[in-house]
């Protein structure tokens, strides 16, 4: 049963500095992106983790790449990992998603967890997605396990090991940089120095 789970976020990317919305696209760690992975490496190596598990997608397994190497581990691809699924609104800007869809931002502000990227997903369903993801990994027996993700996704891990609302989940950040541990027994959230 697993005791502790560490969840991380990957490194930020050309698409975070620049606005656009990535979802289940991919674009590549900035400099800044890479010493963000190296330095979340450098402090999970210092971690009781005894497995490493990824979302599918590049920036992802290049950040769960460098804190595997770290624990001396590989890194299990994780498929139900990957972020939300933005759909048509992948890749562009929040201006951009403005022109091509009017006041869809505003609408999905009144009900953030059902409301559902056109051509994507919901956080509902990343909610259901991320217990799978859970449960998929409780099923390698490892007590301690590390997973990198992203950002929405992650929110939703969170929400899942730590029971609360979807509500309080949904107000949380995920910075780069920063590693969060859940004791799954006692539902206690903290930052990893």
């Amino acid at each position: 049963m697993i005791e502790v789970v560490f969840v991380a976020r990957h490194g930020e990317t050309e698409w975070n500095r620049l606005g656009r919305r990535q979802g289940q696209l991919d674009s590549p760690l900035t400099e800044d992106g890479l010493a963000q992975a190296r330095q979340v490496a450098a402090v999970v190596s210092g971690l009781p983790v005894d497995g490493v598990f990824s979302s599918p997608l590049g920036r992802a397994t290049a950040t769960a790449g460098l804190c595997a190497e770290k624990l001396g581990m590989s890194v299990t691809i994780v498929e139900e990992l990957a972020e939300v699924n933005h759909g048509q609104m992948a890749g562009l800007t929040s201006s951009e998603i403005e022109r091509e869809f009017p006041g869809e931002m505003t609408r999905r502000a009144v009900d953030k967890y059902e409301w559902c990227f056109p051509g994507g997903e919901s956080y509902a369903e990343v909610d259901r997605r991320s217990a799978v993801a859970l449960w998929r990994i409780a099923t390698y027996g490892v007590l301690r396990p590390l997973l990198v993700s992203h950002e929405m996704i992650g929110r939703m891990l969170l929400r899942n090991l730590l029971q609360v609302d979807p509500e309080v989940a949904l107000t949380w950040d995920h910075p780069h940089d920063v590693i969060y541990r859940v004791d799954v027994a006692s539902r206690v959230l903290s930052r990893v120095p």
